[in-house]
């Protein structure tokens, strides 16, 4: 009974046990994933390279998104997060508190090229300084993936993520890295970031849109006199 519900659960893809350890043991199959900019800036916070592309589209586009629980201390927040990219290796989402140093959290969606493209999952923690990937077992639950052609895409939960563990700044707050690697069939190569988002609120899904402010009207009176 227990080895057929293992089996169950790996064939939807929907990890309800107490968390995914993202590493080379874990095996998928692919899944019908929907990721769309729909709630981008209202419920969700997206970022994005080339600016403003469509994940559901036919144009290169990688696109991340991510929702955030209320944090609760002193366990932090629950992540949902989104990933979808063009690669022939994998495609990651990486938070970190400062690119430049320490580490990275980074959660990988790729391909296996040498086993006919299968979807895999990783997590990694990448340093900031050498750029180093190290396997970490970094709990992750719902993993749902799939591949068509370059294109990957998958969604995939993260709880307890605590940006003030090690920093002061708000539990919630982290620079977004977005970029592309290789893949083997064994070996994960190095992360290649294309986009930095620098810090953001990942409670607020506005919190990287720029607010502008109302022009302000010109209330100076001309001289009024009749012709």
């Amino acid at each position: 009974m227990e080895r057929g519900m293992i089996l169950l659960v790996a064939a939807l893809m929907i990890y309800v046990s107490p968390g995914v350890q993202g590493t080379a043991h874990l095996s998928f199959v692919n899944t019908t994933v929907n990721i769309t900019r729909h709630g981008c800036g209202v419920t969700k916070l997206c970022v994005e390279t080339p600016n403003d592309c469509d994940p559901a589209g036919n144009t290169s586009c990688l696109f991340g998104s991510v929702v955030s629980t209320t944090p609760v201390a002193p366990n932090g927040a629950n992540l949902s997060i989104q990933l979808r990219g063009d690669s022939n290796g994998y495609v990651a989402l990486g938070l970190t508190v400062n690119a430049s140093e320490g580490t990275t959290m980074l959660f990988i969606c790729g391909q296996n090229s040498s086993d006919n493209g299968t979807f895999f999952f990783r997590t990694m923690q990448r340093n900031n300084t050498d750029d180093m990937l190290t396997a970490t077992e970094r709990r992750v639950t719902e993993i749902r993936g799939m591949v068509e052609g370059s294109v990957i895409k998958c969604e995939f939960d993260v709880p307890g993520v605590n940006a003030s563990n090690t920093r002061t700044s708000h539990v919630t707050t982290f620079s977004i890295l977005l970029g592309t690697g290789s893949f083997d069939g064994n070996v994960v190569g190095r992360f290649n970031a294309t986009l930095n988002s620098g810090p953001l609120n990942l409670a607020n899904p506005a919190s990287n849109i720029q607010t502008t402010l109302a022009p302000t009207t010109n209330t100076t009176m001309g001289n009024n006199s009749g012709a």
